[in-house]
């Protein structure tokens, strides 16, 4: 008899009835995407591993504490056979052959009467990859098929410019591009820089991706040098509002999160009374990322509860300081100061001042995540020395606290430079 190729068809399931026989780490895997359709699931299972617990706690699937019985695939639309009962799977599927519904066996699928494929999603597309030839049937094979597709939608590569779907009108983005290494930048993030035809980019952001990007698509720098050449504000403003009355998909790429010390509010207020669309992607923060890759924990059991981040830009005694300094040096947790390498000596004379310790541990991370990551240790009492003598330079995030001592040789598998305590 000859051996056909599987037909593929995308299974409408909202309100219909989906039974899964066990609760194991199959239908872990697979009661996401059914709960995600809208199915109502009924689990047949006298045990489920604790996540698939929980979804029955949650009331998204109806469980049955007991074994398969004959009857329990009537009237469902499709069926996820995957007990470790071999006699049992081989009954249901019966059953389900008897009553037409289309089901899958985790044991064996030639018995089985539909494939679940290897499934991905980007931008509101959904990528499913069956392999054809039963007898090269391989799921390292198939997801690895999906994943490239998948990623190649994300980051633009498989769809060509003249074939985008272009809106009518202007758009921006404000693109939160994580601390610096372009491979933190979010999936989202990357699409649409990949879709971009002018990228508002700071200084910041991870300028590596800068070089991906198409000739046509028009970069802005918007970068602000501390003490040096910037860009005001009101300018970035302005460009962001007439490229997208041009009609253009704006990028505004920033460094970190859009909302972490990087006005990204200011700018979607300006593009509100513009009446310009904008979407906000969230980044990740250099605030808690960097002193990660320095093997650095802002929270550790039994050393610290809590972290507070501020800005280091204005001094502790400026009139323009918004920051509680005092209340700061009070606290027991971890003390994480961007943009203060400048105003460090200033700041560690504040918190001793009103409390903290001159020996707690600081540690000083320039060009966190890329590169040229470096490390300075020092304390309260040394810290504005260290910064001299070590020419420590912005951008670089400064953390304090006990957490800086919990792991002396930095976080196992990284190779972090750095340069002694006490300078």
């Amino acid at each position: 008899m000859a051996v056909h190729p599987a037909y593929p068809v995308g299974l409408r399931l909202t309100g219909r009835r989906v039974v899964v026989l066990g609760g194991g780490q199959v239908a872990q895997r697979r009661l996401p995407a059914l709960i995600a359709a809208g199915a109502d699931v009924h689990l047949v299972s006298p045990s489920a591993t604790p996540s698939v617990e929980a979804m029955a706690t949650g009331g998204e699937i109806t469980w049955h504490r007991r074994r398969y019985e004959e009857g329990d695939l009537s009237g469902a639309w499709y069926a996820l056979i995957s007990t470790s009962d071999p006699e049992a799977n081989t009954l249901a599927s019966a059953e389900g052959e008897r009553d037409r519904v289309w089901c899958v066996r985790s044991d064996d699928a030639d018995e089985a009467t539909a494939w679940t494929p290897a499934t991905g999603h980007s931008a509101g597309v959904t990528v499913a990859v069956l392999t054809t030839d039963a007898k090269e049937r391989d799921p390292r094979h198939t997801a690895a098929i999906r994943d490239a597709v998948v990623e190649g939608l994300r980051d633009g590569t498989l769809v060509a410019p003249h074939h985008r779907s272009r809106p009518t009108t202007g758009s921006v983005s404000l693109v939160g591009g994580g601390p610096g290494d372009p491979d933190l930048i979010t999936v989202r993030g990357r699409r649409l820089l990949a879709e971009a035809d002018v990228v508002i980019a700071d200084r910041l952001g991870p300028r590596d991706l800068l070089a991906e990007l198409p000739p046509h698509v028009e970069v802005i720098d918007a970068a602000k040098i501390p003490y040096g050449r910037f860009m005001a504000q009101e300018a970035i403003n302005n460009a962001l509002i007439e490229h997208a009355k041009q009609g253009r998909s704006v990028v505004r790429l920033k460094g970190g999160d859009p909302y972490v010390f990087g006005r990204g509010m200011e700018e979607l207020q300006a593009l509100a009374e513009a009446g310009i669309p904008c979407t906000v992607v969230p980044g990740i923060s250099s605030s808690i990322s960097v002193p990660s890759a320095a093997g650095i924990p802002v929270t550790h059991r039994g050393v610290a509860h809590e972290f507070t981040v501020v800005s280091g830009h204005v001094a502790p005694d400026d009139e323009r300081s918004l920051v509680d300094w005092p209340a700061l040096a009070k606290l027991r947790g971890t003390l994480v100061i961007l943009m203060g390498v400048d105003k460090i000596g200033r700041i560690a004379e504040a918190l001793t001042a009103h409390g903290k310790p001159a020996d707690t541990p600081v540690a000083l991370i320039q060009e966190g995540t890329t590169a040229a990551q470096r490390r300075v240790d020092a304390t309260l009492a040394t810290v504005a020395e260290a910064v001299r003598t070590h020419e420590v330079k912005p951008p670089a995030v400064i953390v304090v606290g006990d957490v800086v001592a919990v792991c002396a040789t930095g976080a196992a598998g990284t190779d972090v430079p750095r340069e002694p305590r006490n300078p």
